[in-house]
């Protein structure tokens, strides 16, 4: 009998931050203990503190990777045996520069991912009061998958998607706070099929919910079919993602083995 595929158990959160960082630490312990050990568990984009209004400095809500939401997030992960990707205004190293909207990894392995692409667009201007990334794809190994992190507002940009997937990408993780407003629940949900079916990978996308954000978190198939997606308010799910999906996937569209250029 042929062996199965290797699979990975991933936790959705769909959870809103505030802007009291210690409430927010404080809520980690109630979210994160329904995980099963060796689970992936996504929460939203700047979970450690939420951006506020559009015009407010956030210099003051940044931390550094050695401050109390990584060390909550540290902890939480070794008692669970799990593995968090989540959400954080990061202070930088030069402190005359604007600080960095970051995704920290912390388990299986440690990692982070400073947002690249800011929300620069339908009325806001995130590089107001942060700074962008460097191009530097991040992609992290957890339980055999090979993980490519992006944040919100990144994922309409297709060329970091295939920049990740090029690393070895087979799941794209999309922490989010995708604001709400006309159209952009349809926006998430074709970008998320997009990057999933153009790039044969899993796409794992999980935002903060309504009323503010649009919420819908979802997870997309290598053939782009919904595989989870949440509801608009505050909840949570599992998927479990296959590795004989991928191959199948990349065997029957190999569209990545058929670029040019």
């Amino acid at each position: 009998m042929a062996p199965e595929h290797p699979t990975l158990k991933v936790r959705l959160v769909q959870a809103a931050s505030t802007l009291d960082p210690a409430e927010n630490r404080a809520r980690l312990r109630e979210l994160l203990a329904p995980a099963q050990p060796g689970e992936l568990v996504v929460l939203p984009e700047v979970f450690a503190r939420d951006f506020g209004s559009p015009d407010s400095d956030l210099s003051e809500a940044a931390e550094t990777l050695e401050g109390p939401f990584v060390r909550e997030v540290e902890a939480m992960a070794a008692e669970r045996g799990i593995t968090v990707v989540a959400g954080m205004l990061r202070r930088p190293d030069d402190s005359a520069a604007k600080p960095l909207n970051t995704l920290v990894v912390r388990g299986a392995v440690s990692a982070e991912y400073d947002k690249i692409h800011l929300y620069d667009s339908f009325g806001y201007k995130e590089s107001d009061r942060l700074g962008a990334g460097e191009w530097q794809p991040v992609v992290v190994e957890v339980g055999g998958f090979r993980i490519g992190l992006m944040t919100c507002y990144d994922l309409r940009f297709p060329e970091l998607a295939r920049d990740l997937v090029a690393a070895g990408a087979e799941v794209l993780v999309v922490p989010a706070a995708w604001v709400a407003g006309e159209r952009k629940r349809d926006h998430w949900r074709t970008l998320a099929h997009a990057r999933a079916i153009e790039n044969t990978a899993y796409v794992v996308a999980v935002g903060q919910p309504e009323p503010r954000y649009t919420g819908c978190s979802t997870v997309v198939s290598p053939m782009g079919d919904v595989v989870v997606e949440l509801s608009g308010g505050e909840c949570s799910a599992t998927a479990t993602l296959d590795r004989g999906e991928i191959e199948r996937a990349r065997s029957v569209n190999p569209s990545l083995a058929n670029r040019r250029g």
